[in-house]
């Protein structure tokens, strides 16, 4: 783990640049009109909490691959010069069977940089959605080597791993919204204290892992029908984009490009 890691080590981050694609952009967790929020902003309150003087910046967009954070983002986040980056990659590739070769070698790529860069870098692995989603198990043997890649990069680069993988909350489809691709709320809020335990936050929740009380048990016929109308709704439109080439994140810009102030302050813990 990189020394320079949260500030029970000394070390208070004063500039946090996020980087990745509609996870890290905030989807689910609010809406077009009203704007996103998601976990990399709820953790930016929660440094905010221990310095009110923190700049960020969250050049992530929806639909964005690995390759796409390479050409896009990476020069970018480089050139604000934070000393906090947020960097979760990879799950577009997986949810596209991409080339996993092609997709560590730009992995590798990225991380090398942001590693130069001598800021902590704080990357995940990605929750168990074959738990969550019908057909996830298709993309199985993607997501395991795309988790092995993050604890493997985050091994000879010192960041700062989030696992996310073994987290029961996760496997509660609470956590996600209805799409099950886009954590709900609650899902962002546990990343982000997630983040924040793992960067050694003061206040920071060591349960953060642990499940909703009062999981809902719902009869094998009622899964089925749910997971035939989330099919329906939100499966068939995505395979339709795929085919036609087509990118929720086409003609977006960032929501946040520049270093901004972070207005709020919310507690680690809660």
């Amino acid at each position: 783990m990189n020394p320079n890691v949260g500030t029970l080590y000394g070390v208070t981050y004063s500039r946090f640049v996020a980087i990745g694609d509609s996870q890290t952009e905030g989807m689910g967790d609010g809406d077009d009109r009203a704007g996103y929020r998601g976990w990399a902003d709820r953790l930016a309150d929660r440094i905010a909490c221990v310095n009110p003087e923190l700049l960020y910046a969250n050049l992530a967009v929806r639909g964005k691959t690995t390759r796409d954070a390479r050409i896009d983002q990476l020069e970018p986040a480089l050139e604000l010069h934070p000393d906090l980056i947020a960097a979760p990659l990879g799950m577009n590739d997986v949810i596209g069977r991409h080339d996993l070769d092609e997709v560590e070698r730009d992995l590798h790529y990225i991380y090398r940089r942001l590693a130069e860069s001598g800021a902590t870098v704080l990357i995940p692995t990605y929750p168990n959605v074959v738990r969550t989603i019908p057909v996830a198990r298709r993309v199985e043997p993607w997501l395991l080597r795309l988790n092995q890649v993050m604890r493997d990069y985050a091994d000879e680069f010192g960041f700062v791993l989030v696992d996310l993988y073994a987290a029961p909350v996760f496997i509660d489809l609470r956590a996600w919204s209805r799409d099950r691709l886009h954590a709900s709320p609650l899902g962002h809020d546990r990343f982000a204290a997630a983040a924040a335990y793992a960067l050694g936050l003061p206040g920071s929740d060591p349960n953060w892992a642990v499940p909703q009380p009062g999981s809902p048990r719902n009869a094998r016929v009622t899964e089925l029908l749910r997971d035939a109308r989330w099919a329906v709704e939100f499966f068939t439109p995505w395979v339709i984009r795929t085919v036609r080439g087509v990118s929720m994140g086409d003609g977006r810009a960032p929501k946040r490009p520049a270093l901004e102030p972070v207005i709020s302050c919310q507690p680690v813990a809660g």
